[in-house]
């Protein structure tokens, strides 16, 4: 019976990470992608436009914390002169900005 539920507990928590992954990947697709593009490179007409950063860099992805991205999605980014270069997406809940987060870091490409 103590198996049982030690193997329950952990399909639990499989399952929970699995469904923390989709739901970065889907808030990826509906957020995010439009600017920074479906693969992170930023190759879209508005990434671009804005001349977003490579986030499959490694060079890229050392130059900022998971705290700096953090900020960034809950709060937005602008530019010196106050332009919005990124709007806030303070919808997301912290665990959703979390797992968005990890999901930026997995993009890095050796």
């Amino acid at each position: 019976m103590k198996k049982l539920i030690i193997i329950a507990v952990a399909l639990g928590f499989a399952a929970a990470l699995n469904a923390t992954a989709g739901d970065a990947s889907a808030n990826w697709d509906r957020h995010c992608a439009m600017c920074h593009g479906k693969d992170g490179k930023g190759q879209t007409k508005m990434g671009e436009k804005l001349g977003i950063k490579d986030l499959t860099d490694a060079k890229v992805q050392a130059g900022f914390t998971d705290d700096a991205a953090t900020k960034a999605i809950k709060e937005g980014l602008k530019d010196a002169d106050g332009k919005t270069l990124m709007k806030p997406f303070d919808s997301l809940s912290d665990d959703d900005v979390k797992a968005l987060v990890a999901y930026v870091r997995s993009l890095k490409k050796s």
